[in-house]
Order: structure tokens, then sequence, then C-alpha cells
């Protein structure tokens, strides 16, 4: 659960100047949108976005524009395509945010998908607060809002194959796709793994940080928060598996996915195996993939030239900066088959 800051702050929003786009263009992007959700757990609308495949091509446009990733085009507005496509309720991580994650979204969308996303209040870029990151309940309770709408919603529901549902989570993202899946996790055994494992476990150490009390967690650590429309899971380097509770693992929907990113440079907070929390042999076989040389960062949205030397300047987390020999565009894109395959989408239009 990494917590990104200034460099989250330089992203701005929609680019101003649309480009138009003509239907000789017709695969080259995915559609892009965004409304709002009302959620009875929440004080405010949750911001809320969704890529699909576009059956019309009004105009492009990068999503965000920012002083340290690449942006992701996108056809604003356009029709979403015939026919009814899967759906994938995506998560972001702790300082994370739903437009950040554009290059898996998009590209998930033009094999067949519909990607809906929010930004998680107390945890996206500019907002991402240690003691609102350890309380789970209200990420979950996003997700389920999320799809309550949209599929009571008269512009979306009648695209959505009902029967493929799915969710994708990165990090603190990954947790709460564990949560959705049934997974409860145990506040005295993540107290203790934290106080065992100190600073030398990031998301220890971010909450730490924070002030967060490990003796005074709150209850909602251990949300039941299974939704049984949602049928398939990944969970991509997820957060706080030392501290699931077991007996909740009966209970849960076995049709996982697991990616871990890096072998020797690896977060250790991230390590599912008998070196770590062994998550995966708790479960009946889920799927696992792992991608090397990378580690938790190489994640986030592939940076623009010079972001790196810009971000040791502002002495800025180093989000840009990847072990030696890490393609970051290829393990987005082995992420992006290796997610496909597992949900069965269709094969990349290139």
């Amino acid at each position: 659960m990494k917590h990104v800051t200034s460099a989250a702050l330089l992203s701005l929003g929609l680019a101003s100047v649309p480009c138009m786009a003509t239907p000789s263009a017709a695969q080259e992007l995915a559609g892009y949108d965004r409304f709002d959700v009302t959620a009875s757990h929440r004080s405010m609308p949750l911001a809320a976005s969704i890529w699909y495949p576009a059956g019309t091509y009004i105009y492009r446009a990068p999503v965000t524009k920012s002083a340290i990733w690449q942006s992701t085009d996108a056809y604003i507005g356009a029709a979403i395509a015939a026919g009814k496509h899967p759906l994938i309720l995506l998560s972001h991580g702790s300082g994370g945010n739903m437009d950040a994650l554009g290059w898996l979204s998009s590209q998930l969308a033009l094999r067949g998908a519909m990607v809906l996303a929010v930004n998680h209040p107390g945890t996206t870029s500019g907002d991402s607060s240690p003691r609102r990151t350890i309380h789970l309940a209200p990420r979950a309770a996003d997700i389920t809002a999320l799809l309550d709408q949209v599929l009571a919603d008269p512009d979306f529901a009648p695209y959505i194959d009902r029967d493929r549902i799915s969710t994708v989570g990165f990090s603190l993202g990954g947790t709460t796709v564990l949560n959705l899946a049934g997974v409860r996790f145990d506040g005295d055994l993540y107290r203790d793994f934290c106080k065992t494992h100190g600073d030398a476990m990031q998301d220890c150490a971010f909450l730490k940080r924070g002030g967060v009390d490990f003796d005074h967690l709150s209850d909602d650590i251990a949300i039941d928060a299974k939704d049984p429309r949602i049928s398939r899971f990944v969970a991509i380097e997820p957060g706080m598996t030392y501290a699931v509770d077991d007996n909740s693992l009966k209970n849960t929907n076995q049709d996982l996915m697991f990616i871990r990113l890096g072998k020797e440079h690896g977060w250790p907070a991230s390590d599912l195996e008998r070196t770590g929390s062994n998550l995966l042999g708790k479960l009946d076989h889920p799927a696992y993939a792992v991608f090397a040389p990378a580690d938790h960062l190489t994640f986030l949205a592939e940076c623009v030239p010079g972001a790196a030397e810009l971000l040791a300047r502002m002495d800025d987390d180093p989000v840009c900066s990847d072990p030696a020999g890490t393609d970051r565009g290829h393990i987005h894109q082995q992420i992006i088959d290796e997610i496909s395959g597992f949900l069965d989408l269709g094969t990349s239009p290139s």
C-alpha cells in the first residue's frame, strides 16, 4: 500500500482540447465517461468512471494530464458498443485514483469489457490518510454501491452481462477485492504483524507515520463484505494478507487470481508464498502469476521522460524508479494478458 504524495497532486484531469475522431479509427481507443455514485455510507457522492467498447466516435482526449504519468486517450462520451459485455469493478490502491489505472482499464475495455471504478475517499490521490486507510469497510461498500447503481442505470445496465461480473484491485485495492470475495481480516493479527516487523513492512510504516494505534484498530477491519453478484476476483499485490482470518476462507469465493510483482525485488508485505503470509497455501489452488524484474511500484502508470529526476528533486516517493532491467510497459502488457485470460476476455485488437 503505497502513498503517492505530491506526484499525485500534479495530475489535472481531462484535457480541454478534444481531437475529433473518424469512424476509420474504429477499435483504436476505448470509450470513457464519468458519473457520480450515491452511497449511503458516504457524506458526499463518489466520483466514478467507466471505460467500455466504443460503438461511436465523438472525439478523443487524454483522460489525465500530468507532469509525472503518461496519459491514456479515450473516446469521451461515445456510445457503448451493442451487445452484452463482461463487467469489471476496479479498486485503486492507497494514494491512487481511478484514472491513474487508465493503462489497464482502457486495454481491458478494448478486449470487450466494461470497466467501472471509483475514487475511494480517504485513500485517493491528495486525500490519502493513514487513519482512514485502516478502515476497510467503506472501500468494499464503495464497490457494492457502484455495482448497485450501474445495474439500475438505464444508460449502462442493458449492456452488462450479469453472469460475468468480476473485480480487480491493486495493493489496498487488492485487499478490497479479497473482502468482496468473502475474506475477513483480524485486527489482532494485524497488530501483531506490524509490531513484529515495524517499518520493514511498507504498509505498517505508512500507518505508523499517521499515528494509527495498532492496539485499538476499528472493528470494521473484520468486515464481512462478500458480494455474491461478483464471480471472479483478481488481487494484484494485495495488502494485509498476514492478517487474514483463516475461518473466513471456508466461505470465500475460490475463483481467485493473484498477481505478484518482483522476486528478489518484491515487497515483503505483498509476499503470498510460504516465505510470507502463505495465503496461497490456504486457498484451493488459486491462479497465480509472478512478473519480474519488477517491484510493487512497477504496477503504476508509465512515467514521462524526466519524471524520476523531478521526483528526486522534490524528495518525493520514487514511483518512476524500477529495479534494474525492468521494462514497465512490458510488465503492464503481461498483466493485461494474464487478467484477460483469467476473465475469458477477447484478444488484443492490435
